[in-house]
């Protein structure tokens, strides 16, 4: 489960990064697009490269999901009777509400993400507008709603990143006691940072700074 979220976790930043060109102006993001399509070339025919990378990341999300559902399962079986009076800590409740109930949100929003984005089926632009004009299109100021649904699903990947590089750092042993304020220090400000790095964009279109 660690290996797959470290994985899922680069894909995210580099993500992010490319969001964020955006604001570089709409010749650039197109550009940028349209290089992650022809990666390789002329080696590789247009878009293999990217339908690996694709491919690859729906492997890591299944295996991810396996992982999370095999553990709880192990959990329950080595404690099949529950303690009588159960002592529920704020991290143990704020852990299972966010990565259990936060991954389901997670995984909706990255299938209409890609029906929205990627393919067009839900864009207003269609599947055949430039990618710069179907981020424009999707965050008009009239469908805030889709704004909103966008960074609410963004604040709980922030929250999911948060406690799944802390609790990773602990499964591959690289953590000790003493470490743990900094290393919470750490997980803290790259969520925080991953979070305003996605919601820049939106929020970008719906001011009026990208249009």
């Amino acid at each position: 489960m660690a290996v797959t979220g470290a994985i899922l976790f680069l894909f995210v930043i580099a993500h992010m990064l490319g969001d964020l060109k955006a604001f570089l102006g709409r010749e650039d993001f197109n550009h940028y697009s349209y290089w992650l399509r022809s990666v390789g070339s002329p080696a590789l025919p247009h878009r293999v490269f990217l339908s690996i990378l694709e491919a690859g990341l729906v492997v890591a999300v299944i295996v991810h999901i396996w992982a999370a559902v095999s553990l709880a399962r192990q959990a329950r079986r080595a404690r099949p009777v529950r303690y009588a009076a159960r002592r529920k800590t704020h991290e143990n409740g704020y852990a299972t509400y966010v990565m259990r109930y936060g991954g389901v949100v997670i995984l909706l929003f990255v299938i209409w993400h890609l029906l929205d984005l990627t393919f067009g089926a839900v864009n207003p632009k269609g599947e055949n507008a430039t990618p710069y004009d179907k981020v424009i299109a999707d965050f008009d100021p009239a469908r805030w709603y889709i704004t909103l649904f966008y960074i609410v699903a963004v604040i709980l990947v922030g929250f999911h990143l948060r406690h799944g590089l802390f609790s990773a750092v602990q499964t591959l042993g690289w953590g000790r006691q003493g470490r743990y304020p900094a290393i919470r220090l750490v997980a803290d400000v790259t969520a925080a940072l991953v979070v305003l790095g996605f919601v820049a964009v939106p929020v970008g279109v719906t001011i009026g700074v990208l249009k």
